[in-house]
């Protein structure tokens, strides 16, 4: 499978590990080092190609995506679930197999996208945020979109991003709660 855009990952085993499967180019970050050089490098190349952020799913990973997200528009994302991410010690791209890999590459956002309407009323409505389960109801909705581990303001935007709306969550709790 051929990606055209160039695919954004911390370090060069998530790179041999997405060239196993996929017909792609990458960029590395080194980890959290963002320096001038590789930001350019990435602005100018999203302008001419365009980028997928796919860094780990772990802190690190949400601050150079956030990090990169100021500092250039119209970035696309994808995300990987920790569960599919992770090797017996630690968490990353490199770890991840075919399934979670073309799962994260078929289901890309961009930040600029915000065409939904969830809000955070929404979200309280739902009792996913300011109820005891929340942070769990959060993951298991986010999981279930491909949308990554995040906090209610971060879930908001990226379920807008996606075009949800108050329904599509609806049926998920829903089909969720009867299957408990």
């Amino acid at each position: 499978m051929k990606i055209k855009e160039v695919i954004v990952v911390e370090g060069k085993n998530d790179t041999l590990n997405l060239k196993r499967y996929f017909d792609c180019d990458t960029i590395e970050t080194h980890g959290t080092c963002l320096s001038d050089f590789t930001i350019k490098l990435i602005k100018k190349i999203n302008e001419k190609r365009g980028v997928i952020i796919l860094s780990d799913p772990d802190s690190p990973g949400d601050y150079i995506r956030t990090m990169l997200n100021k500092k250039i528009p119209n970035l696309k994302h994808a995300f990987l679930n920790k569960e599919d991410a992770r090797s017996e010690k630690k968490v990353g791209v490199e770890h991840a197999g075919y399934e979670a890999l073309k799962k994260a590459l078929d289901n890309v956002i961009s930040y600029g996208d915000c065409v939904g309407n969830i809000g955070i009323n929404d979200m309280v409505r739902f009792g996913l945020t300011g109820s005891e389960n929340s942070k769990d109801k959060r993951y298991e909705l986010a999981k279930f979109f491909n949308l990554g581990k995040a906090n209610t303001k971060t879930l908001i935007k990226r379920m807008n991003m996606m075009g949800l709306n108050v329904s599509d969550i609806e049926e998920v709790i829903l089909n969720d709660s009867k299957h408990k």
